[in-house]
């Protein structure tokens, strides 16, 4: 069902800071942010031959970010993302094997325009999984 790794997210304290490491330092493609209110973060992608890092940032103080970064205070790993071609199918089989799809169940779109659906960490090996439709 899950195709090819679409990017890891790390949520970070500083946003400037973490992408001057990764494009100063690593010599990587960094992307301009990107603020996702829906999503209660701001985005920088930094962009690999082949997959994406997206770092995350708070946007707001109720940010889920936010909360992460208060028992993180360093930053970590949030989540990772797989790609799927049908997000409706991929939720509905999901649910039927018992797994719990965080919000409302329902897709929203992401930061690159497609439909998002997010999965309990309980479920994945303590990892928050999302499922970006292709």
């Amino acid at each position: 069902m899950i195709d090819r790794l679409n990017h890891i997210a790390i949520a970070v304290p500083d946003l400037e800071a973490a992408a001057g490491q990764y494009r100063d330092v690593l010599g990587a493609r960094v992307s301009e942010p990107q603020d996702l209110p829906q999503h209660g973060v701001t985005v920088i992608f930094v962009e690999l031959p082949n997959t994406k890092i997206e770092l995350l940032h708070p946007l707001g103080d109720d940010s889920p970010v936010a909360g992460f970064l208060e028992r993180n205070a360093t930053g970590g790993i949030h989540h990772v993302c797989y790609e799927v071609d049908d997000i409706i199918a991929a939720r509905d089989h999901l649910a039927a094997k018992g797994a719990r799809v965080l919000g409302d169940g329902e897709p929203r779109i992401g930061a690159h325009g497609k439909p998002v659906l997010f999965l309990h960490p309980k479920d994945f090996c303590g990892t928050l999984v999302e499922l970006e439709q292709a």
